[in-house]
């Protein structure tokens, strides 16, 4: 069985962590509503996750909502002491599997008492605070007040770290002033590559940075010149494109997703694919190619 150590390591917090995890948004039914269409196949694709080596999961209870911490509890509790479990407040499901704001405290504070119940948990490794201005990207408003409320619970003993979610720069600089960020999650990838600033100035204060959607999300990326430099090195263009986030930034943790264990194999063996200075070149310019 392949391993991620290839992909070196990361401080989440005050814990390290091998820069390959596992996202479960997946694990859900179509749409991350409902439950998955194969049970035994969610549940061997994290036990096979957690077995390759991946000690950090993201999850949250509105994906189902309540589907996948529930899978992830039956699949590994109780948990590996090594194991880091990563979670996010501030969204919920509609009845039509809409995605909806819930910023207010009483759904803060429900959301992670939601959270440890279905994780089986007595306190949350992380907590990320996904900020719904918008729910297709980040929008500039103050996330003090209900990042208070986190801070507030983590003074509570039932959240150990915090990180932010959907945010921009100027909210990252907001939220730094009220607590310690541990990690922050947004939209990026080789193709979508708005917050390359903001990557290089968490690495240098130590800041995990998580992209979310690294392949492409609901519309996986396709370019020919991620198919001809992937090609050229005997990889698939996911993995290429794997690769390339890790060598992006030395403070970018990776949480891929699937419900397949073959897939998952595949995100595993990017973590020793080495994409030599020709093949960084070309896929920097896709970013600057569509941007043109």
């Amino acid at each position: 069985m392949q391993t991620i150590h290839q992909a070196g390591s990361f401080n989440l917090g005050d814990r390290r962590v091998t820069r390959l995890g596992y996202g479960a948004m997946q694990l859900a039914g179509p749409g991350v509503f409902g439950p998955p269409r194969d049970r035994d196949a969610a549940l061997a694709v994290v036990r096979e996750a957690v077995a390759a080596g991946v000690d950090h999961i993201d999850t949250s209870d509105f994906y189902g909502p309540h589907i996948t911490n529930r899978l992830i509890r039956e699949a590994l509790s109780p948990y590996p002491d090594n194991l880091v479990i990563v979670t996010k407040i501030g969204a919920r499901r509609g009845e039509d599997g809409s995605w909806l704001p819930a910023f207010s405290a009483e759904e803060l504070v429900r959301a992670v008492e939601d959270n440890l119940r279905n994780l089986g948990l007595e306190a949350l490794d992380v907590v990320n605070l996904r900020i719904m201005f918008d729910a297709h990207g980040p929008a500039e408003g103050s996330i003090a007040a209900p990042l208070e409320v986190l801070a507030t619970l983590q003074r509570r003993g039932l959240v150990r770290q915090i990180g932010l979610s959907n945010v921009t720069p100027a909210q990252v600089q907001e939220a730094r002033g009220i607590a310690e960020i541990v990690c922050v999650q947004n939209h990026y990838n080789l193709a979508h590559r708005g917050d390359d600033a903001l990557i290089n100035a968490l690495a240098e204060d130590g800041i995990a940075y998580v992209p979310f959607f690294p392949l492409g999300g609901f519309a996986p990326l396709q370019s020919a010149t991620l198919s001809e430099v992937a090609a050229r090195l005997g990889a698939t263009p996911m993995q290429a494109a794997l690769a390339w986030l890790l060598q992006r930034a030395p403070n970018i943790l990776l949480i891929p997703g699937t419900s397949s264990v073959a897939h998952l194999r595949e995100n595993i063996a990017a973590a020793s694919l080495i994409l030599p200075d020709d093949a960084i070149a070309a896929l920097d310019n896709i970013a600057a190619s569509r941007s043109q």
